[in-house]
């Protein structure tokens, strides 16, 4: 079932290109045209905005002709993303190569370019969930995370928990910042990064109803006074690789 659902999405990523149409004028169509044209259409109008129908008109040849490359547009989805993801070989390689040979900082230096990622194409947020086929750079991704916890003492349960869950506190940051933007592009006014959208709003509250919501009033009090606000990627990552890190000691322990 499995195959028969993703299997013309996994033959296009991770198969050889298609030749020409077999009928029909060659119109100089490649996999990598199609999805550059998908991209530049969601950067500029979100996942909504895209189409068989759009991309066909980009690249100015019909649907029918689009049909003969890419089936559908799971399928075609699947090349965007592929696309838009960063090639590891390149600046994650470099990253990694920088944060040194601790899993901790690794790791780190991973989520970082994740986000960076989610940033340049906040679309990839809704087009990399559920399941579905998966690329070779996405896979990349993967492998460098579960390479940064290689050798230390961890099941390969335990490093795929690890990364999901150090992927899952990125991609709700990511979340934040897209509906922070939306919101902005309708006419709300961007006042900074989600912490300082909400500390505003909560402010408020405050100033209608301060009194019944003490612990509230003083950490906002502790924030205006020491700073700290756009912070939550630093601070939720910082505490889950603590989390990892005591599993990692603990299993060092056992060994």
């Amino acid at each position: 079932m499995a195959d028969e659902q993703w299997g013309p999405a996994v033959r296009l990523l991770w198969g050889p290109p298609p030749g020409p149409p077999a009928r029909g004028p060659r119109r100089g169509l490649t996999l990598e045209g199609i999805a550059g044209a998908g991209v530049a259409i969601a950067d500029a109008e979100g996942l909504g905005g895209v189409s068989m129908q759009r991309v066909a008109a980009e690249l100015a040849v019909t649907k029918m002709a689009l049909y003969r490359y890419v089936p559908g547009k799971a399928e075609l989805v699947a090349l965007m993303a592929e696309a838009a993801m960063p090639d590891p070989a390149a600046g994650l390689d470099a990253a990694l190569e920088r944060a040194g040979s601790g899993w901790r900082e690794r790791l780190g230096a991973w989520a970082r370019e994740l986000l960076a990622a989610f940033r340049a194409h906040p679309w990839l947020l809704r087009a990399t969930v559920g399941a579905r086929a998966v690329g070779p750079r996405e896979v990349g991704w993967l492998e460098r995370a579960l390479a940064a916890l290689e050798g230390c003492g961890l099941s390969g349960a335990e490093s795929m928990d690890a990364v999901v869950l150090v992927a899952g506190h990125v991609r709700g940051i990511a979340e934040q910042e897209r509906a922070v933007l939306a919101e902005a592009a309708v006419g709300g006014a961007a006042g900074g990064g989600p912490d300082v959208e909400l500390g505003a709003v909560l402010g408020e509250v405050m100033r209608l109803r301060g009194a019944d919501f003490p612990a509230l009033g003083a950490a906002l009090a502790s924030v205006a006074r020491d700073g700290g606000q756009d912070q939550a990627l630093d601070f939720g990552l910082e505490r889950i690789l603590d989390g990892i890190g005591l599993l990692v000691a603990a299993r060092g322990a056992e060994a």
